[in-house]
Protein backbone atom coordinates (compact mmCIF):
# COMPACT_ATOMS: atom_id res chain seq x y z
CA UNK A 1 0.00 0.00 0.00
CA UNK A 2 1.43 3.44 -0.89
CA UNK A 3 2.28 6.12 1.66
CA UNK A 4 -0.40 8.58 2.73
CA UNK A 5 0.02 11.98 1.11
CA UNK A 6 -0.45 15.18 3.06
CA UNK A 7 -3.12 17.57 1.82
CA UNK A 8 -1.04 20.27 0.10
CA UNK A 9 -3.75 22.96 0.32
CA UNK A 10 -4.05 22.45 4.08
CA UNK A 11 -0.26 22.34 4.51
CA UNK A 12 -0.02 25.85 3.05
CA UNK A 13 -2.76 27.24 5.30
CA UNK A 14 -1.91 25.64 8.65
CA UNK A 15 1.31 25.06 10.63
CA UNK A 16 2.02 23.30 13.88
CA UNK A 17 3.50 25.25 16.79
CA UNK A 18 6.27 23.85 18.97
CA UNK A 19 3.75 22.63 21.54
CA UNK A 20 1.66 20.86 18.87
CA UNK A 21 -1.16 23.38 18.48
CA UNK A 22 -2.38 24.34 15.00
CA UNK A 23 -1.64 27.91 13.88
CA UNK A 24 -3.84 29.56 11.26
CA UNK A 25 -4.17 32.96 9.60
CA UNK A 26 -7.35 34.94 10.14
CA UNK A 27 -10.03 35.28 7.49
CA UNK A 28 -11.59 38.42 5.93
CA UNK A 29 -8.34 40.36 5.59
CA UNK A 30 -7.73 40.26 1.85
CA UNK A 31 -10.25 42.60 0.19
CA UNK A 32 -12.95 45.23 0.82
CA UNK A 33 -10.62 46.86 3.34
CA UNK A 34 -12.00 50.43 3.02
CA UNK A 35 -14.95 49.82 5.32
CA UNK A 36 -12.91 47.99 7.98
CA UNK A 37 -11.40 50.00 10.82
CA UNK A 38 -7.60 50.18 11.18
CA UNK A 39 -7.87 48.37 14.51
CA UNK A 40 -9.74 45.50 12.88
CA UNK A 41 -7.24 45.29 10.00
CA UNK A 42 -4.29 45.17 12.43
CA UNK A 43 -5.99 42.37 14.32
CA UNK A 44 -6.50 40.38 11.10
CA UNK A 45 -2.75 40.45 10.36
CA UNK A 46 -2.01 38.39 13.46
CA UNK A 47 -2.10 34.60 13.52
CA UNK A 48 -4.72 32.72 15.48
CA UNK A 49 -4.88 29.23 16.91
CA UNK A 50 -7.26 26.57 15.67
CA UNK A 51 -9.82 25.38 18.20
CA UNK A 52 -8.96 21.95 19.63
CA UNK A 53 -12.10 20.31 18.20
CA UNK A 54 -11.00 21.21 14.65
CA UNK A 55 -7.26 20.88 15.29
CA UNK A 56 -7.43 17.09 15.53
CA UNK A 57 -8.77 16.82 11.97
CA UNK A 58 -6.24 19.31 10.60
CA UNK A 59 -3.32 17.43 12.20
CA UNK A 60 -4.38 14.24 10.38
CA UNK A 61 -4.59 16.08 7.04
CA UNK A 62 -1.23 17.86 7.28
CA UNK A 63 0.71 14.92 8.73
CA UNK A 64 3.62 14.09 6.45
Amino acid sequence: MPKMKSNRAASKRFRLTGSGKVRRSKAYGSHILTKKTPKRKRSLRKNGLMHESNARRIKLIIAK
